[in-house]
């Protein structure tokens, strides 16, 4: 405002809208303790942005249950209730869009996505595995990982492409392997360990730092490793607050 009085029409009490948050959906089929790590991520204001609505093809999904319970609309769509599997993933198209998010997670969500639901989202859908890809694409991980006398396990976040569980990698973290462990105790490590860095990417790519540039990721414009980023067994138990003398 100047001496004279005169008060400026564009600037005086103006107040800027607040950038709006970038919207979430977040794709189960069970118990969502991925999920859980996303909600306490948020509502700590450390995800990036917020869970809009929470999906599952299990309509008993206890993961439901975790998002009601944190005020996130809670969507089952039953896969059985499709003659086919292009007719359930273009409902489940349908109902995304519905939410028109920025990101689409699967946290836990065990179903094999067709070309054409791929193609809507690709480059801006993660999913959490636990393996350190490419190692055990697929099930029973654990399990394969003990089989084979195999050193190190972990978990990896990469972006969803039509090969399954092949998607570039943008981070993982490793755990090893002690003599005594069975699948329940890896089992419990890795996930311990999907819970620490899921989040952590999410907030990344909410942030435009995490993209998907052709076949690769890349982190602040520079193309990331084949393995993406990797947290030590050492620096994960540290975060964790685990022994890392294994």
């Amino acid at each position: 405002m100047s001496e004279s009085g005169y008060q400026s029409d564009t600037l005086q009490d103006f107040t800027p809208e607040p950038a709006e948050a970038r919207r979430v959906v977040v794709l189960i089929s069970g118990s969502g303790s991925n999920l859980q790590a996303l909600i306490d991520a948020q509502q700590h204001d450390e995800l990036g942005g917020e869970i809009v609505a929470v999906i599952s093809n299990q309509p008993d999904a206890y993961g439901l249950r975790r998002a009601r319970d944190a005020g996130i609309d809670a969507v089952a769509l039953p896969h059985r209730e499709y003659e086919s599997r292009e007719a359930f993933d273009g409902a489940l198209i349908k109902v995304i869009e519905r939410h028109e998010p920025d990101l689409v997670v699967l946290a836990g969500f065990m179903r094999i996505l067709t070309p054409r639901f791929v193609q809507r989202f690709l480059g801006r859908m993660l999913n959490i595995h636990p393996s350190l890809l490419p190692a055990y694409q697929g099930l029973h991980t654990h399990a394969r990982a003990l089989a084979d006398g195999v050193a190190s396990h972990g978990c990896s976040v990469h972006f969803v492409t039509e090969e399954l569980d092949g998607g570039p990698v943008a981070l993982q973290a490793e755990v090893a392997i002690a003599p005594d462990d069975t699948e329940d105790s890896l089992k419990a490590k890795v996930q311990a360990r999907e819970h620490l860095i899921f989040p952590i990417a999410v907030r990344w790519f909410l942030e435009g730092r995490l993209k998907l540039a052709g076949d690769a990721a890349t982190m602040d414009g520079t193309p990331l490793p084949p393995s993406g980023m990797r947290l030590s067994h050492a620096d994960a138990a540290e975060e964790l607050d685990e022994d890392a003398e294994e």
